[in-house]
């Protein structure tokens, strides 16, 4: 594959990722709101640590690489 076809299909990913992060917010998915993200709240602070949707965000990306090194 040359230069030219890795750098267009970079931009299509590209433009797949940022229609994907203008439209999230949209959509009633409960990203950052699922079972075993954990938020520890103080007085002056907040930590938040997103174990579940990091843990789906894997499972889901290493299905698509997956099926896209099958081909």
């Amino acid at each position: 594959m040359g230069i030219g076809r890795t750098l267009i299909l970079l931009g299509a990913v590209l433009i797949v990722i940022g229609a994907l992060i203008s439209l999230l917010p949209r959509l009633p998915l409960p990203i950052g709101k699922l079972p075993g993200d954990l938020t520890f709240r103080g007085k002056n602070w907040v930590v938040y640590v997103p174990l579940g949707t990091s843990l789906l965000l894997s499972v889901v990306l290493t299905l698509i690489f997956w099926l896209l090194a099958r081909r």
